[in-house]
């Protein structure tokens, strides 16, 4: 899970932006690519997100660097039509693509009640909350997951069908933060033992069993749906990096209630759950996903972001890599 390290030094969120725009740039990405990549990485850390932030950039500049990515992809549009949208994000990082997708969206999906779009043939695309996000700040409820190339093998762990396995859903609120739900459904599972997994097939197995199924569904929509294939050897790519695709569904609510009936039902339950007895080591607070990230990006825009020992050695460790100065 994202916790606040032990060891974290506060950092300014515009200079961590610059810095990762900088190693970017470097990699070889365009300005505005890497401004937009900056902007989003930089977003998750201030949500406390750091799995999915700023530490990202030393994978990403390595991929960019050694082409196994595209540095200067040309996203483009393949279909178009009032409620779809198929983009293909040309063998780069999955966010560009996929921002100009979620963004897309929003107008179609406030016209005709629900829009729906695909990216295929890139890279990562980061956390599916950014995009969620959107729908939500627009007051339309967001669905956002990915995919990625599989590699399955007989006698292989039944969880490696789940993939990656990310998934966000968004429920726009009135006076209250928004509702953002935003997971990998294997998330603490990704290593499990023999042990463990008995473990939870003996008292958990519908955890164990939803995990899966989730997962999978994760893969068959942000990932075969998007064209990539069961098999490798005939995924259609240009760069091995863009083996990912996604899928984001945008709903308008105003077809089915009145927006703001729904912001108060929103809002209430919100403040009810509020008044709960919190989960134990929860930090003696009740709360529904996005609110502590809500909160969050709030105070640490002013505060500067934390970040860890591992976290900084990181960031160090791709800007030397690339010549780049680190201003911490």
């Amino acid at each position: 899970m994202n916790k606040v390290p032990a060891d974290a030094i506060r950092v300014q969120p515009d200079v961590l932006r610059r810095l990762v725009q900088a190693i970017a740039v470097r990699a070889g990405m365009v300005d505005e690519q890497a401004v937009l990549l900056a902007d989003l990485l930089v977003q998750n850390d201030l949500r406390g997100v750091f799995s999915h932030g700023s530490r990202q950039i030393k994978d990403y500049g390595r991929l960019l660097r050694d082409g196994r990515l595209n540095q200067r992809p040309a996203v483009r549009v393949l279909r178009d039509t009032p409620v779809t949208l198929l983009v293909d994000g040309d063998a780069g990082l999955g966010y560009s693509p996929c921002w100009h997708a979620a963004h897309s969206l929003v107008a179609r999906a406030r016209e005709h009640g629900i829009a729906c779009a695909v990216t295929r043939h890139h890279g990562h695309f980061g956390a599916a909350g950014l995009y969620t996000r959107v729908a939500a700040a627009a007051g339309l409820i967001g669905y956002a997951t990915s995919g990625h190339q599989l590699d399955l093998k007989p006698g292989g762990p039944l969880l490696s069908a789940a993939g990656g396995s990310p998934m966000s859903f968004a429920v726009p609120a009135g006076d209250e933060p928004p509702v953002v739900l935003d997971f990998g459904a294997i998330h603490d599972l990704y290593s499990a033992s023999d042990e463990l997994l008995q473990l939870m097939m003996e008292r958990l197995p519908s955890t164990l069993f939803r995990s899966l199924g989730l997962g999978a569904m994760c893969q068959m929509l942000g990932g075969f749906l998007a064209g990539v294939p069961l098999e490798e050897a005939r995924a259609v790519k240009d760069r091995p990096g863009a083996n990912q695709g996604a899928l984001f569904v945008f709903l308008n609510p105003a077809y089915f209630i009145d927006p703001a009936a729904l912001a108060h039902e929103v809002d209430s339950y919100q403040r009810v759950i509020a008044q709960l007895k919190a989960f134990p080591d929860a930090g003696g607070r009740a709360t529904l996903p996005g609110r502590l990230e809500w909160e969050r990006e709030r105070d640490w825009a002013t505060e500067g972001v934390p970040v860890g020992q591992h976290h900084r050695e990181e960031l160090h460790e791709i800007a030397a890599e690339l010549g780049v100065s680190v201003p911490f």
